[in-house]
């Protein structure tokens, strides 16, 4: 094997890998979520494919010959990531969500290409040596050609591919990339090896594109869908991954679904005059039920929307009726980055609705952050958080914690129910410079159908307890976050 196909068939494998593990936190995340115990899991088990590739290619190639064990390991491994996505879509609901499902759920779909692929780099290298003269710098530039490959498959993936292709295209390719070195990397090749291989490319090819998944389109960040409500002809549910995130009534844009979105507005009620227009920040666009309500209810308000994916703005506009709302700016980016642009004391009212899956994203909930909302919101403006969390709640308590430190007056929105051992589901933060009118937003959550919903600031200080405030030094909201419930 000539050093220029060594180098390039090492480079595209480590590319491969890197590719395959890249998008595999995206596939199972609509089964097991986007935590950081699935994202664990998918740089666990590519390791440990990695290093078992590692050996037994070094050890096959010892006994058999080297090329065609790499070549070999180039046709496991494409036809391995030809079966990663079916696999997902068939075991994914099987296994569920949680820790050790999300663990199993990667191996079974990944661990085989990953290992397959790793494989490669010890028998190309075993093919290239031919005596202990020379083998350091046949080691070296074949290691550093994978080391490439790792990073291409890194950077291209995360920054580039998926931003322009779906998660289809991008494994059909790499599939098709290996599976084509494959060829001339064998010293040998037969007739019945090809069409053997090829009928299991096709095979998985079509089981890669005509397997169901719950993906109507596949975002920089989310499985996202839309499902239509079959109780009620015109509401619609935005489905990010396995959470359902929104509720939109396409006809009716004062229907508020969920309860923390009837708690978002009870909470601007009684702060603002009835009617009055406001001008807010959405922290996540989701499907813009928010910034709909408040068009509707208070004509003349204006909304700006901050949402890092424009896969789900998409979605909202061909779906959901986002481009009726009047008076309404998206930007595309981080909600932090975006906020930092926003002036100073230009906003009534900033609502936090923005979710890594089950949790607010980690630089959203410390204490820097509410000094940036602080710094945007008008004197007398509000804030508004939801926050998901089950008991202990130990997330909620140091969220309150943090939002007790850094407004003057703070209360949470939670039924006594979700407050009772074993409860949980959505808490709606209220924050403001200015004091909160509780029997007004009592009265009015009592009303929606959530009696004694509001704890006052004394409780809600008690709720906080000796929780620790979040800094953007230490905000461990994964490690806080205990299983989902939907309230």
């Amino acid at each position: 094997m000539n050093a220029l196909l060594a180098r390039i068939v090492v480079l595209v494998s480590g590319a491969a890998i890197l590719v395959v593990e890249t998008l595999a936190t995206r596939l199972v995340a609509p089964y097991v979520g986007l935590t950081l115990e699935s994202t664990t899991a998918v740089i666990g088990v590519a390791l440990a494919g990695i290093a078992a590739g590692a050996a037994l290619g070094g050890r096959w190639a010892d006994v058999l010959p080297p090329r065609r064990v790499a070549a070999g390991a180039l046709v496991v491994g494409g036809l391995g990531v030809l079966a990663v996505r079916p696999l997902v879509r068939l075991f994914g609901p099987v296994l569920g969500p949680g820790p050790y499902a999300a663990v199993l759920l990667v191996a079974v779909s990944t661990l085989v290409a990953v290992t397959a692929l790793a494989m490669v780099t010890p028998a190309v290298t075993r093919a290239r040596l031919s005596g202990l003269e020379g083998s350091g710098a046949v080691i070296g530039s074949l290691s550093a050609a994978g080391t490439l490959g790792s990073l291409a498959g890194t950077f291209l993936t995360g920054f580039v591919l998926v931003t322009f292709f779906p998660v289809t295209v991008i494994l059909v390719v790499t599939a098709v990339t290996c599976l084509l070195l494959a060829v001339p990397t064998a010293a040998v090749r037969t007739r019945p090896a090809v069409v053997t291989g090829s009928t299991f490319a096709l095979v998985l090819g079509i089981a890669l594109v005509f397997v169901p998944g719950r993906c109507h389109v596949d975002t920089v960040y989310y499985c996202a869908r839309v499902e239509s409500d079959p109780e009620r002809v015109n509401g619609r549910v935005l489905v990010l991954d396995d959470l359902r995130h929104s509720y939109v009534d396409l006809a009716d844009p004062t229907h508020l679904d969920f309860a923390y979105a009837r708690r978002f507005a009870a909470a601007v009620d009684t702060a603002f005059p009835a009617g009055a227009p406001l001008r807010a920040v959405h922290l996540g666009g989701g499907g813009f039920t928010m910034p709909r309500w408040l068009a509707a209810t208070r004509p003349g308000s204006a909304s700006t929307v901050l949402e890092v994916d424009a896969g789900v703005v998409d979605l909202g506009r061909r779906s959901l009726g986002v481009d009726t709302v009047p008076d309404l700016t998206v930007r595309v980016g981080d909600a932090r980055t975006s906020l930092a642009e926003v002036p100073d004391a230009s906003v009534d009212l900033v609502v936090g609705d923005a979710f890594g899956a089950r949790s607010v994203p980690w630089h959203l909930t410390t204490a820097e952050f509410d000094d940036e909302v602080r710094r945007v919101l008008r004197p007398g403006g509000l804030y508004v958080l939801n926050v998901i969390d089950n008991d202990p709640q130990l997330l909620l308590r140091a969220v309150t914690a943090t939002a007790v430190d850094r407004f003057g007056h703070v209360v949470v929105l939670i039924r006594p129910d979700q407050l009772a051992p074993g409860g949980g589901g959505n808490a709606v933060l209220v924050a403001s410079d200015r004091e909160l009118d509780r029997a007004a937003l009592e009265a009015r959550l009592a009303a929606a159908g959530e009696p004694g919903a509001v704890l006052d600031p004394a409780a809600t200080r008690r709720f906080a307890g000796d929780a620790a405030v979040l800094t953007d030094d230490h905000a461990p909201v994964d490690q806080l976050l205990t299983s989902y419930r939907t309230s």
